[in-house]
């Protein structure tokens, strides 16, 4: 082997993925609506967390295939997952994976139209992620609910729940623009009859959501769909 081979074959060693970067880019790839590549790196991440015996790798990978099986609304796919991550709260004795799966279920029911069941599971995502300290879960569930709340005609419920989101968020000192917690906004007003107001607030979350460069997962991106069209 002469000096220039060597040193070519010395310049450019393996560098093998870091599973948490491929998790996080399976979350963006969903959320631009590529399933098909997302699914593919949560497994690689799950076969790399079950050979390494790595409870958080397997436990985020089992969440972000649930958040998949959104899309396609594959419910049995979603309940095989859930009992993966019932398994796994039982062999690592950490109740973040029943929260995530909770919260999951809720994501799931939600989309699909049946909002007691998503209610009763965001209940249990809240109780949990209360106990556990999650507070960015106990956030963001708090917007997810008032859609269950709106849609069941609860517009006291709803409203309370938005102030409390909003409450949360500026206790975390959170000084980004909410496009979010907006979608909430404008969806109440549009369920309470104000078809103008839920517009305008929808532009508005446009906007913002195009300058942030955010995609609204499926169960957010519905009601929003909905304020637009009853606008058009």
């Amino acid at each position: 082997m002469n000096k220039s081979t060597e040193e070519k074959n010395t310049a450019s060693p393996t560098v093998e993925a870091d599973p948490k970067e491929m998790l996080t880019q399976a979350y963006q790839l969903f959320k631009e609506g590529d399933d098909a590549a997302s699914i593919l790196l949560a497994t690689d991440v799950l076969e790399i967390g079950r050979k390494t015996n790595n409870d958080t790798l397997i436990g985020k990978a089992l969440t972000s295939l649930c958040r998949n099986a959104q899309r396609s609304l594959d419910t049995n796919r979603l309940a095989e997952l859930s009992s993966e991550l019932e398994d796994l709260v039982a062999s690592s004795n950490n109740q973040q994976w029943l929260m995530y799966r909770a919260h999951m279920n809720a994501e799931m029911w939600r989309l699909i139209g049946n909002m007691d069941r998503a209610e009763a599971f965001y209940t249990e995502s809240m109780n949990l992620s209360l106990a556990l300290g999650a507070t960015g879960m106990y956030t963001i569930d708090h917007f997810n609910k008032s859609f269950v709340s709106t849609t069941k005609g609860d517009f006291k419920t709803a409203n309370a729940l938005i102030k409390k989101y909003y409450l949360l968020r500026k206790e975390a000192n959170t000084k980004s623009e909410d496009a979010y917690g907006l979608i909430a906004l404008a969806y109440l007003l549009e369920q309470k009859g104000d078809y103008k107001g839920a517009h305008e607030v929808a532009v508005v979350t446009r906007r913002l959501l195009k300058e942030q460069n955010l995609f609204p997962e499926p169960p957010d991106e519905k009601p929003l769909i909905l304020v637009e069209f009853r606008k058009s």
